[in-house]
Parts: structure tokens; sequence; C-alpha cells
């Protein structure tokens, strides 16, 4: 994890969730390659239609600039940014390279699907730690959600600094619409949140759009006191952003 904020309890309760998820998306047949589902944001059967239901929606639609994780189940929405026209981000692998910005006007249209795999990105995409745009819309990888925006990724934390960096950047805010694409058997009662993490706004399923009725904040920025030094040397961009804020090192 990248943060030792959160409690050994709720650690352990998304840990139980996360292997509850995984455990049923494989029993019931619906988890995609790659295998194995266990330890990553798990690919489903359906999540062409999810995206689809994400595609329908007025945020999608509006939205000029899309942020998508680099995820599998994510391929569909991240295509379909392209062909829709829009600007796509990506987080680079553990945010070490910054951001990756994909312009579909230099793509070709035939090159869409291969642009929107993490490889593609990195021949067709643009690598960028500043001079990114704002955000108008920023999809997020899931093992599990819940109702009021509830979200648990697959443990890495590096979803919630995506939008940590992004809000301390000014490209995102409070109001930014968060959604996710997910199985309906990711969707489950209740998932315990930590200071750090992020809530969620939409979530999209192959057979229902949730509303999320969030009843969170989120982080205004980096929680700096909570990241360890081992990962602020790793990742150039939060080096900077210190910096930036004159921040004196843990």
């Amino acid at each position: 994890m990248l943060s030792p904020g959160p409690s050994e309890g709720v650690r352990a309760e998304k840990e139980r969730i996360r292997r509850a998820v995984w455990g049923a998306l494989l029993e019931k047949g619906v988890a995609r390659p790659p295998f194995p589902i266990e330890g990553r944001i798990p690919n489903f059967a359906g999540a062409e239609k999810a995206a689809q239901r994400l595609v329908g929606e007025r945020i999608f639609q509006e939205a000029e600039v899309v942020f998508c994780n680099p995820d599998s189940p994510q391929k569909p929405v991240r295509e379909a940014v392209l062909r829709h026209g829009k600007l796509l981000v990506m987080a680079s692998p553990r945010l070490r390279s910054g951001f990756i910005v994909l312009d579909p006007k230099r793509i070709d249209a035939k090159r869409y699907s291969y642009a929107a795999t993490i490889r593609g990105a990195f021949l067709y995409g643009e690598l960028r730690r500043d001079n990114v745009p704002p955000i108008d819309l920023k999809v997020a990888g899931s093992v599990a959600v819940d109702p009021k925006g509830g979200r648990v990724g697959k443990g890495g934390g590096y979803s919630d600094l995506e939008y940590a960096i992004l809000r301390e950047l000014g490209l995102v805010d409070e109001g930014t619409p968060i959604v996710t694409t997910v199985h309906d058997l990711q969707v489950v009662e209740r998932v315990p949140m930590a200071e750090h993490d992020v809530p969620i706004d939409w979530v999209f399923t192959p057979t229902r759009t949730i509303r999320c009725e969030r009843d969170r904040r989120r982080p205004p920025g980096v929680i700096w006191e909570i990241l360890p030094e081992s990962e602020l040397r790793a990742i150039p961009i939060l080096q900077e952003l210190r910096a930036r804020r004159g921040l004196a090192k843990p």
C-alpha cells in the first residue's frame, strides 16, 4: 500500500472484500483474461455494455478531456473516448513517468483499439508531467464499489494518488465527476473508506446505472504526511509538487 494511514481493521476489511469479489467473479464464470484476476482490477464479461452505459450519459458526452485508468476492463471506455474525438489522459505505470496524453486527431482511426492499450498509449501518446489539460471526467478501475461511492481498488493506492496529484495541479476539483465500470457482482453493500480514499459519483454495470449518494468529500490534494519517503523518491511528479509547495522532507 502507498499509505500507512488506514487502520488495520479497514485494511483487513478491504482485503476481505477484494477476495470475496475475485472469488465470486471466478465462481460465476464471468471473469475474463488476464488471469489470474487476483491482485488486479478484474476484467469481466459485459465490460463493453458497462462502457456503453457510460458513453450514453451526459457526463461523458459533454466531456472534452477524459482521464481513464489503464486496466483491461476499461479498454472499451478508452477506445470510446478516442472514437468520440475526446482527449484521453492516462497515468503511466505507477506514475513513474507522469501522464500520457492521447489526441485522437493525431492517431489513425484504425489504430484506436491498439492506442487504447497501455503499450499503444506509449506508442501513440505523449508523456507529460505538466501541461496536462484540465480533466472533465475521471474513470477509475475498481475491484468493488458501494452505492454511496465507496470504492476499493487492487490495493496499490495509485488511483487515489492520481486524483490527489491532479487536484494539486488544479486539473480536477470536488465537482469533477468520477465514475467506474464494473460487473454487477462487484457492487457490494459497503466499502470502508480511509482519509485518502476518493469516493466516486457513478457506477456503470452491464445491467444498470447507479448514481451514488456520496456522503463524504474528497481529499483536497496529496496528504503528504502519510506518504512514505520511498514513494516520494520513486515518483518525480511528487518531488516536483513538494518542491513547489516548499515542503521539507519528512
